[in-house]
């Protein structure tokens, strides 16, 4: 279907409008393009990669491989966005990534024909924004969604993770093995950790696992190792915040090789799914297991203990001998150690190498302790002086060593001696201890300080400084001596710890250690030993003292407080905004971040991160904020500065701590939520307008609205012009923002676009344009004014609005629509076209008013009565009345309009039953106050009165006789010529015939139908050609004749016309003259008497040739000949073809 405006008047405009709706109603219903990416934001960790994966779908061919590209709208600025990376186009690449694309650092590859996978190797803090990925439309039409956008948060590396356990281990095979290793984070946002023990043999190339604590804290074995843990020889405890311990509580040959562990952190993205944004190893522990060797049974083995004296005084030596008795000495090797009460004292190994425990290390150093192996089966601890600490059940135990091929030992069955009490009394002495607090209590991270104090000192003292987990302890560790000399000493389990004794006064000995943990907690034990000299010259401890004391340890989560305040959040664009974040507790080594949650947000943004170190890490817009420390006495002040704040920084913020506590990291409870509201200044904007505006209909008009006051002198504008009508709600007519860029409401008609704008005048005045207005325009504007200030940022905010009205009334002219009311008559031959014209007189060229326009027809017959023929209404809308009368006649109908007044109805090929009265009918439209369509006024044209005529028979054909003498290579044609036609639609039938002379019987040899459809009749075909060179001139030619095709040719020709209610029928029937033909051969004469010259001496050449070839003849047609076949078949033509063929 097409839509013109000169057929379908001036509404076929809102005909082709209905069709591209109803097109696009259509199109709706098929499935559109649909781009997709990962739902943002996407958290990753600097310095690690990114992936993201964008997919298309909906194009027409599903397997057709699309093109896509990337890219990036920073932080800060979301209206400006650089090219990072397109599929198939190197130019894509803005110079800021060209570097980094060159190198592959960042790539793009087809996973699929619609699907890609976007990479970047080593993120960098400048990655940080939001990403779009674009698919490059292949089709020649653009519907569906063909970008899509996420956004990429970039955080720093906090994961830490060490093992104390580093220095290689030799075990036997069926030994315990117990390992370490701390891990922590100090990620902002919630993150799991997932840590997994690791073996990796030698020979092998790559690790297997031998147990994980997942993210989701589920124990899983590795494969090799599923069934030992099923058993219950493997184990995986988190001891504390950040330490992750493995057992294994038998080893194997199997497990020789490198154990490490590895920590990942864990994030949930958007859609649910957990993602691994960091993986680290801790330093890999080298393992050896040995083959377990042969023991010696049971009943080989005996242990024998003795004492010199089992009842001492403080400061005398007490010894203790310990023998091993076994059937087969000779080449046997034995460790033996020495106990009390179940505490091992001392241990001499297979080889005679001493190790001391703990509780004793210090006095080994001192010389007070000795133990050494006296003969292959003897052994002897010699404690000088003791202390009545000392005095217990001590007991001696041995087992036998198997020395393998490598030199390692293998260690038996262990046999113990009969336990022997030894008791210890105190020498008289003046030396007292005291604890100056016996209850102390200290916060996790704080300085424990610890101090006794002793009177009636006679000679040099030393202080040595114990700890057990409560009084019920019966073991202790030594934290650190101080010896007479002043030497410090941590004990074993302190050594890495920030610890110190000191002397600050004679009788005051101080214990410090720094960043207490809660593992300090328990009884602390000073005790002070004093030193004379004896009367062999030789300085001793000859007496001790001590006093304990309760350590009290509180968490650090209930001692560390995280306050945020501030004396104003509540702030005007531009002004500036300090954030307080206070942190009371221990002073220890912390991280600090401050977050924002904006509005709308699914998740806060980091802002800075301030390290131990005082190195800053700025996550956001760094010119946008400030940050200063300051340190009190029992607190820290962070100060957050916010410059010039707007709007973007409006939201809530919290800052977060977390302190580094036993080589690990620990995240403390946030500090509660503060608001900061960002508020626009108040407008000081005016305006003045018309209260009132009246104009005629079809009028210009000009509504205008200034402002007469701003509120800054650099403000921007932006105005929007709507209309109340009644009964209808407000329409937006168009827009202007404070960039000047005019935009048309979604309510407005296509028409308004083309009628209505507005400009901007001087002195921040808006003018608004109707032209040609009409009735419906009438209405209350409102001129709606908003002031657009710019912020720190840069970004255009927008102040409340102020608006005026104007009401504009329009005023209707009186209707002078007219009509020619002449009364026509018509007449016209059945067949012709014609055409009926309905001319506006008058009121015809207010383009604001519509007609409908209806022609009416009224026949001869009394049954046809007066009746809609065709109707085209306002709207463009072309209609035919049912009419089962008229249907023929409706079908043969065009509707034109060749000026803007007249209006004409075409009738093609006219028929007799065409004759009757026609009338046209207008009626003017306009649209109401409501936006409807409401008629005006009617008026008719005069009747125009038509007469169609049967056709005359004037069907004439050219009659003209001739003769033709032919030889048989010449060929001939026939000619049929049409002079007149009764009617110039009909259509012609010609039909040729042969007659062998006059009065014979006539033969058909060629027919050309109506239909143009060509027949040979004559079965020879061949040699005939039909040619139609004019539309009333046909011809038929005859080749290479024979003499058997000679005789009277001539043409008959039919007229034919299509009738709507009788179909094809013959008007009427000619034949023409008749052409008369001989043909000879070019043996015989081929002259005639008309043939001849008249020119004499021409005639007396030629009949001398003519004798000559007479005489030839003569002899040549002696022979008899042979008849040559006729061009003509002697059946006559049997039946007419019918009148539809």
């Amino acid at each position: 279907m097409t839509c013109s405006l000169q057929t379908l008047w001036g509404a076929g405009g809102l005909l082709c409008l209905g069709l591209l709706v109803f097109q696009s109603a259509v199109h709706t219903g098929e499935a559109g393009v649909l781009t997709e990416v990962q739902s943002g934001p996407l958290y990753r960790v600097i310095n690690r990669s990114l992936s993201i994966s964008c997919n298309t779908s909906g194009f027409r061919d599903a397997n057709a491989k699309q093109e896509f590209q990337f890219r990036i709208h920073k932080v800060g600025h979301p209206l400006r966005d650089l090219q990072i990376i397109s599929t198939n186009d190197v130019g894509f690449t803005y110079n800021f990534y060209r570097k980094r694309v060159m190198k592959n650092e960042i790539t793009v590859a087809h996973v699929a024909p619609t699907s890609v996978l976007f990479t970047i190797k080593k993120l960098e803090e400048s990655d940080d924004g939001e990403y779009e990925c674009f698919v490059v439309n292949s089709e020649k039409s653009f519907y569906g969604t063909y970008a899509a956008k996420t956004t990429v948060k970039v955080i720093g590396d906090s994961l830490t993770i060490s093992s104390p356990d580093t220095a290689p281990l030799s075990l036997n095979e069926g030994d315990m093995l117990t390992l370490t290793c701390q891990a922590s984070t100090n990620t902002v946002q919630h993150t799991h950790l997932s840590v997994t023990w690791y073996l990796h043999r030698e020979k092998e190339d790559s690790a297997r696992p031998i147990i994980s604590l997942d993210k989701d804290f589920i124990l899983i074995p590795g494969e090799a190792f599923e069934g030992r843990y099923q058993s219950g020889l493997i184990a995986l405890d988190k001891v504390g915040a950040a330490t992750y311990r493995l057992k294994i509580a038998k080893l194997e040959l199997s497990d020789s090789g490198r154990i490490y562990c590895q920590a990942q952190e864990w994030i949930q993205d958007p859609d649910r799914s957990w993602f691994s944004i960091l993986q680290k190893d801790a330093q890999a522990t080298t393992l050896n297991v040995k083959a377990k060797g042969l023991v010696l049974d049971k009943g080989s083995l005996s242990v024998r203990m003795s004492v010199q004296q089992a009842t001492l005084q403080e400061g005398q030596e007490l010894a203790i001998s310990c023998s091993v008795d076994t059937d087969n000495p000779a080449g046997q090797f034995f460790s033996v150690a020495w106990l009390r009460d179940s505490v091992e004292l001392a241990k001499v190994g297979p080889t005679g190498v001493l190790s001391i425990g703990p509780e004793y290390s210090i006095r080994e150093k001192g010389g007070e302790l000795r133990a050494t192996r006296t003969r292959d089966r003897d052994h002897q601890l010699i404690l000088r002086p003791v202390r009545t600490q000392d005095q217990g059940e001590y007991r001696c135990r041995a087992w036998p060593e198997d020395r393998g091929p490598d030199g390692a030992f293998t260690q038996g069955a262990a046999q113990e001696s009969s336990p022997l009490p030894v008791t210890i009394s105190a020498t008289a002495s003046g030396l007292s201890v005291e604890m100056v607090k016996t209850d102390v209590g200290v916060d996790e991270g704080d300085v424990l300080r610890l101090t006794c104090k002793v009177n009636g000192v006679k000679g040099q003292l030393s202080v040595s400084w114990q700890h057990s987990a409560s009084r019920a302890t019966q073991s202790s560790r030594n934290v650190i001596t101080l010896s007479r000399e002043g030497v410090v000493e941590p004990g074993v389990d302190f050594g890495e710890r920030n610890i110190t004794a000191m002397r600050p006064a004679t009788d005051t000995f101080t214990l410090v250690l720094d960043e207490a943990t809660r593992s300090d907690a328990g009884v602390y034990q000073c005790v002070v030993s004093e030193w004379t000299v004896g009367s062999n010259g030789k300085i001793s401890a000859t007496n001790s003292q001590s006093q304990s004391g309760t350590v009290a340890v509180t968490p650090l989560e209930s001692s560390l407080k995280v306050t945020l305040k501030s004396r104003g959040n509540i702030a005007t664009i531009g002004e500036d905004v300090e954030l307080v974040c206070r942190v009371q507790g221990p002073r220890l080594p912390m991280t600090l971040t401050w977050t924002l949650q904006r509005s709308g947000a699914s998740s806060p943004d980091s802002i800075l991160t301030l390290r131990s170190n005082g190195a800053i890490a700025w996550w956001g817009d760094q010119r946008r904020f400030q940050i200063k420390t300051t340190v009190l006495e029992k607190a820290a002040d962070h100060t957050l500065i916010i410059n010039g704040a707007s709007s973007g920084e409006a939201g809530l913020y919290q800052c977060q701590v977390s302190v580094f506590l036993e080589k690990s990291h620990r995240r403390m409870p946030p500090s509660n939520l503060l608001a900061v509201m960002v508020n626009n200044p108040v407008s000081k904007l005016s305006l003045t307008s018309s209260p009132a505006v009246r104009e005629n209909i079809n009028a210009d008009v000009e509504l205008k609205c200034s402002a007469v006051k701003t509120t800054s002198a650099v403000s921007r504008l932006s105005v929007s012009w709507l209309v109340d009508r009644p009964a209808e709600n407000s329409r937006l007519i168009l827009t202007s923002d404070h960039d000047a860029v005019v935009t048309f409401g979604a309510q407005g008609e296509l028409s308004d676009a083309q009628r209505i704008s507005m400009k901007r005048g001087e002195g921040r005045s808006f003018e608004l344009t109707i032209r040609k207005a009409r009735i419906r325009d009438g209405g209350t504007y409102r001129c709606v004014v908003a002031e657009w200030l710019q912020d720190s940022r840069g970004q255009w905010y927008e102040l409340s609005s102020v608006n005026k009205t104007t009401v504009l009334e329009i005023m209707e002219a009186a209707s002078d629509l007219g009509v020619g009311e002449k009364e026509q008559q018509m007449m016209t031959v059945e067949g012709n076209d014609l055409e009926l014209n309905c001319t506006l007189t008058s009121g015809g060229s207010d383009p604001s008013l519509l007609y409908t326009f209806t022609w009416f027809y009224t026949g001869p017959d009394p049954v046809l009565n007066k009746r809609p023929l065709v109707k085209l209404d306002y709207s463009g809308l072309l209609r035919y009345p049912e009419s089962q009368e008229l249907l023929g006649l409706q079908g043969r109908l065009r509707l034109s309009r060749p000026t803007r007044n007249n209006f004409h109805l075409g009738i093609k090929r006219a028929q007799v039953e065409d004759s009757g009265t026609y009338q046209c009918q207008v009626e003017q439209y306009q649209l109401d106050h409501q936006g409807s369509w409401q008629q005006k006024t009617l008026v008719n044209s005069g009747p125009v009165t038509l007469a169609v005529k049967a056709t005359e028979i004037n069907l004439a054909v050219a009659r003209e006789d001739a003769k033709l003498n032919t030889t048989g290579p010449q060929h001939f044609t026939v000619p049929c010529n049409i002079t007149a036609k009764s009617s110039q639609s009909s259509t012609l039938q010609v039909t040729w015939f042969w007659q062998q002379h006059s009065g014979s019987e006539r033969l058909p040899i060629f027919m050309v139908y109506r239909n143009s459809t060509l027949q040979d009749r004559s079965g020879k075909g061949e040699r005939l050609r039909f040619e139609h060179p004019a539309p009333n001139r046909f011809s038929l030619t005859v080749s290479k004749p024979v003499p058997e095709d000679g005789g009277l040719y001539f043409c008959e020709v039919e007229e034919w016309l299509l009738s709507p209610s009788r179909g094809w029928r013959k008007v009427a029937a000619e034949v023409s003259g008749e052409l008369s033909v001989s043909v000879s051969t070019e043996e015989e004469t081929g002259f005639s008497v008309g043939t001849l010259p008249g020119v004499l001496a021409g005639f007396i050449v030629c009949l001398l040739l003519v004798v000559v070839l007479l005489v030839l003849k003569i002899r040549r047609g002696r022979v008899a000949k042979k008849p040559a076949d006729s061009l003509w078949a002697d059946e006559p033509l049997k039946e007419r073809l019918g009148a539809d063929a």
